[in-house]
């Protein structure tokens, strides 16, 4: 079974690490890793840290690229590049334009497709842009549905994709976390507390662009004159965020703004949090399960499992209600105590095992096929 794993984004490498992993360890498996280079310098770092090398590194990445040249470029390069290989899988994960080009670059070469955390949906196709519309048409394109949860499999049962086609595995995160948290726990603060409480912020997204982006910024600023409080904010690198957030958040006390966080790096300040701030779905599944309050920085999510368990609650952007919410989890105890249980909805750490017999189990009947 030749399955050809297709990565380009940071998040990509955290949760098809433990993939890779499983699949080396199996003799009848051969993984080719291809990575697209969607984010340059992240995914290396991320590469790095899970002492992976691509055996297929198309370089896809140019500054200030559109999403349609970006599309367009990965097409080619990934076409070329399942030709060259001839997997009996092409495996993808999520949502991003990595997984929507390699998933139709294989169904173009007739490669059977393989989607890892498959099944997300918020029912807004705008929202967020353009993850939702990614994962709806790579589940229109894929032979294998991998499903994080219960709920994501039920989406796609809903849209009428074949039940025989659809596994629910756990979330490939949880593996990659298990095995990061006691490597973390063993190095030196990345960034050292400076004040009793302490949350995590990140934002990237591109809805969170412009003005909530600035109200989130102003609401960090007001979070700061309690005095008892810091943020550590891993800055993204792209210029939509460091031209709002360097500008605003800067010298500001109590707020400590870094260049992104290596893995093992990003879980220890998670793991020393009180609570997390954030715009990203893999931070709502992580922070969970080290039992940290995490507030969605959105009007929206595709991960309502969190918010069902009560460990997980959206706020949205707006000031005044982010302020509200990060106070009332540090003043109210038993509010903290309700939302930082440790119960993660989104796995037991063994995904990565049950995509590798998926994908060995579906490989068999495409043969007899």
């Amino acid at each position: 079974m030749r399955v050809a794993v297709v990565l380009g984004t940071r998040p990509e490498v955290i949760k098809l690490a433990p993939v890779v992993f499983e699949l080396r360890r199996n003799p009848e498996a051969e993984c080719i890793l291809i990575a697209t280079g969607q984010h340059r310098e992240m995914v290396d770092q991320m590469l790095e840290q899970f002492e992976l090398e691509p055996d297929i590194d198309l370089g896809a990445m140019q500054p200030d690229q559109r999403l349609s040249d970006l599309t367009a470029t990965l097409m080619r390069g990934l076409g070329d590049a399942v030709v060259g290989v001839r997997p009996d899988w092409v495996l993808v994960q999520g949502d991003t334009t990595t997984t929507l080009c390699g998933a139709l670059a294989a169904f173009y070469d007739a490669v059977p497709v393989a989607h890892v955390e498959a099944g997300l949906r918020t029912g807004n196709g705008r929202s967020p842009f353009p993850e939702e519309a990614n994962r709806r048409l790579v589940a229109r394109l894929a032979d294998l549905h991998l499903c994080p949860t219960p709920g994501s499999a039920a989406n796609l049962i809903a849209e009428s994709i074949p039940g025989e086609q659809v596994y629910v595995t756990g979330n490939t995160v949880i593996d990659a976390l298990h095995w990061a948290v006691e490597r973390a726990r063993s190095l030196p603060p990345p960034v050292p507390r400076t004040r009793p409480r302490r949350a995590v912020l990140t934002l990237h997204r591109r809805e969170s662009h412009g003005q909530a982006m600035r109200d989130i910024c102003d609401a960090v600023i007001r979070l700061m004159s309690r005095g008892d409080t810091e943020v550590v904010f891993p800055v993204h690198r792209s210029p939509a965020v460091r031209e709002v957030v360097l500008p605003a958040l800067t010298g500001v006390e109590g707020v400590h703004l870094c260049d992104p966080l290596d893995y093992l790096d990003f879980v220890h300040v998670l793991d020393s949090s009180d609570l997390v701030l954030t715009d990203s779905g893999g931070v709502q599944e992580e922070a969970p399960a080290l039992a940290k309050p995490v507030l969605v920085l959105r009007d929206m999510t595709e991960r309502p499992e969190a918010v069902e368990a009560g460990v997980a609650r959206v706020v949205g952007t707006d000031p005044a209600v982010v302020h509200a919410a990060v106070s009332g989890l540090l003043d109210d105890p038993q509010a903290y105590r309700a939302m930082a249980h440790g119960a993660s909805p989104f796995g037991d750490g063994r995904a990565s095992t049950r995509v590798a017999v998926a994908l060995a189990e579906g490989s068999v009947e495409h043969r007899a096929a």
